[in-house]
């Protein structure tokens, strides 16, 4: 009887300190996402947000009409409010900033990234071209050829990120599935407002 008990009382304690390790290791996910290999940079990091997160409010700033001219379009029925744009590319372009930042510590460590940063830093002009050919110049079916040569340079991005660090990778999910929604409605745009 006392050694049912035991074994009764051993797979409690084992279940309950598998149990707090999955709970630490979840918080530590939060935390452990600008840590690098145990190294943690402010500077490197703010820097790496500060890129994408100010070339997107400057490409802004100059495109001020982009409200104004995305409300004017037609629209398909899935397309969004104006609103929601700045608010997701501006999550889309932190999570950027982290991965690039992570990339950068990986760098510094020695690691060779295999162009990773590159394909970043090109794919990040692209994005931010497309704003203009889209709105400043309103050519939509080339902006819709755009964004998928956008996508093919985000997809380079992300295998080279993920041979060099997968949670960078992961950080860059959401703009790829973010693209092909951008892109399936850049094609509408084109359809209804061009063909």
């Amino acid at each position: 009887m006392r050694n049912k008990e035991k074994k009764t009382n051993k797979k409690s304690k084992e279940k309950k300190i598998k149990k707090s390790k999955k709970m630490k290791n979840k918080k530590d996910i939060g935390l452990n996402i600008f840590k690098v290999n145990g190294n943690f940079k402010f500077i490197p990091l703010i820097i790496n947000i500060l890129i994408p997160v100010g070339m997107g409010f400057i490409v802004g700033y100059i495109n001020k009409n982009t409200v104004s001219t995305y409300e004017a379009l037609k629209k398909p029925f899935f397309s969004p409010p104006a609103i929601i744009f700045p608010i997701v590319w501006n999550i889309l372009y932190v999570l950027m900033g982290i991965a690039a930042y992570r990339i950068y510590m990986k760098n510094k460590e020695g690691i060779n990234d295999n162009g990773a940063y590159f394909f970043y830093l090109v794919q990040l002009i692209f994005n931010l071209m497309w704003s203009f050919i889209f709105f400043t110049f309103k050519l939509y079916a080339i902006s819709f050829f755009w964004i998928i040569i956008l996508f093919v340079l985000v997809s380079i991005t992300f295998i080279k990120f993920i041979k060099a660090d997968k949670i960078s990778a992961f950080l860059i999910t959401p703009y790829m599935l973010w693209l092909i929604f951008a892109g399936v409605l850049n094609y509408f745009i084109w359809l209804l407002n061009e063909m």
